[in-house]
């Protein structure tokens, strides 16, 4: 009996749990990448951005850079002396871990004030799922009754 009870509360559990969310990869500037004449502000507006998420810069290295800031070397467009604050491989991710403003710059002479720098605000928890095609949904449909149909039949043959 006690096995039959773990199939019926595993099986509930099995059906009941959500989908896993993923974070999300959020490459900078999307096409355009990390480079001068992009509006980093405008490409920021509307999204949400949460713990676990990604930043990912994609630039040429050899005429830029990023550095992670607070905001008085933001708003100042201030390079840190502390290269560990800096990524220069051209194809950097940043995880964000924590919640609250955060402020990148490029540490290229001129490049911040020419608009090389970007605010984002980290928000807690996680985005919400997009809503599931007909396609997922039927077939997670379908599984869910596979699996009912299991555990039903498991059920049955250990109860007798």
């Amino acid at each position: 009996m006690a096995i039959h009870r773990s199939l019926v509360i595993f099986a509930i559990v099995a059906l009941k749990t959500p989908a896993i969310s993923l974070a999300t990869d959020f490459v900078v500037g999307d096409d355009d990448g990390w480079k001068l004449g992009i509006k980093y502000e405008d490409w920021a507006k509307g999204k949400q951005f949460f713990v676990g998420d990604n930043l990912v810069f994609k630039y040429n290295a050899t005429v830029h850079n990023v550095y992670k800031v607070k905001g008085d070397n933001f708003k100042s467009c201030t390079v840190p002396s502390n290269n560990s604050l800096g990524s220069f491989t051209g194809n950097d991710t940043i995880k964000l871990a924590t919640t609250g403003n955060k402020w990148y710059i490029c540490g290229v002479n001129g490049h911040c004030d020419g608009g090389m720098k970007l605010k984002i605000t980290v928000l807690d928890g996680t985005a919400p799922a997009p809503a599931p095609s007909a396609a997922s949904t039927l077939l997670a449909t379908n599984f869910q009754i596979f699996l009912g149909m299991i555990f039903t039949i498991t059920s049955i043959v250990i109860v007798y």
